[in-house]
């Protein structure tokens, strides 16, 4: 081995040349061979304790720091997690995805992001996350069954969020269980006339939740429920509010399917038809996202526990990764309500 130089000679001799610090040369001021300083920012690589100090006060004082494509050459891996979202369908999920990269970026993996329009666009996302060589994939899109056999063929492990398909891992919220009690309560509190602002048709979330709440209510007899679909926007939730009320006088309670159409149901509501919310009607959101519990709205809601399912759907993930014969997962959360002011419940 070369006789060792000093630290700062050679960390000025890199600048002189107009080059980052290299292992090659943390090695020559250490004293170890290249290997060694690969393994001491390898997780989990065998090095000695003393070796591994001694490399890593190098590295500092020269301004070392491992290349993360070169270390991904070495060990198969780029530490890069895809997560699939439905971007203009359901405004919950930046906090959703909030959470996601937390709790990826606490194991070492960074987030790489697919937006879609629509949950049918997946297929025009699927090359791009094989040509990026991905670890795994988080998608809050549905997969068809081809799909999930490309991930298999690929052995590149995912986890469904939100959603289901056979073969696949999946976190989800228990929206039926979160539908029916909280069209239950609405019921005890002596609400009859309800309708329905539900949500993409391609959606799954969107369907189960209109699904379980059209269920519950043909149980306890409500038989007649008018229904407008929404983009899970805002402005779609404004304006389903007003059709219905063009539509049916007279209804006393509204179930939308997520909170921000819920939100701007509320503004219609109260701005556009001069109604009182809760006293004329009630409105009911699902998913607890931020905007639910400003002041002005105060939404009764099912809040998701997204801390949770994050955690639940990165530890997945990660064990999938690490063994890709692993069986698939499947974890089931409940919601819980969150009683605010938007409604009278029981």
């Amino acid at each position: 081995m070369p006789k060792p130089r000093s630290t700062k000679k050679l960390k000025s001799a890199a600048m002189e040349e107009g080059r980052r610090p290299t292992s090659y040369d943390v090695a020559r001021i250490a004293g170890v061979s290249q290997s060694a300083v690969s393994r001491c920012f390898a997780p989990n690589a065998s090095i000695a304790p003393a070796k591994r100090k001694l490399i890593l006060k190098v590295a500092a004082e020269i301004g070392y720091k491992p290349n993360a494509l070169a270390q991904a050459l070495i060990s198969r891996r780029t530490n890069i997690v895809a997560v699939i979202i439905s971007a203009r369908t359901n405004f919950y999920y930046p906090e959703v995805l909030a959470e996601l990269g937390a709790r990826l970026s606490e194991k070492d993996f960074r987030v790489l992001l697919f937006a879609l329009s629509q949950e049918s666009e997946v297929d025009g996302v699927l090359d791009q996350i094989w040509r990026h060589s991905v670890d795994g994939v988080i998608s809050a899109a549905r997969l068809s069954p081809a799909q999930v056999l490309q991930f298999t063929e690929h052995r590149v492990p995912v986890v469904l969020y939100n959603r289901v398909a056979t073969g696949a891992a999946s976190v989800r919220c228990d929206s039926v269980e979160g539908e029916r009690e909280i069209v239950g309560r609405l019921l005890a509190a002596g609400h009859r006339r309800f309708s329905l602002i539900s949500g993409p048709a391609d959606n799954y979330v969107a369907e189960e939740r209109r699904s379980a709440a059209l269920a519950a209510l043909a149980q306890a007899g409500v038989a007649e429920v008018p229904e407008v679909r929404g983009d899970f926007t805002y402005e779609s939730g404004r304006q389903a509010m007003r059709e219905l009320s063009a539509r049916s006088q007279g209804q006393d309670a509204i179930v939308v399917v997520n909170d921000m159409m819920a939100i701007g149901a509320m503004d219609a509501a109260r701005i556009d038809l001069g109604l009182s919310v809760p006293r004329d009607l009630s409105i009911v959101g699902f998913d607890g996202s931020g905007a639910s519990r400003l002041g002005a709205y105060d939404l009764t809601t099912v809040t998701q526990p997204v801390h949770s399912m994050a955690e639940a759907a990165g530890e997945i993930l990660i064990k999938r990764i690490a063994d890709f014969s692993a069986p698939p997962e499947q974890r089931l959360f409940s919601g819980n309500i969150s009683e605010g002011t938007s409604a009278r419940i029981a």
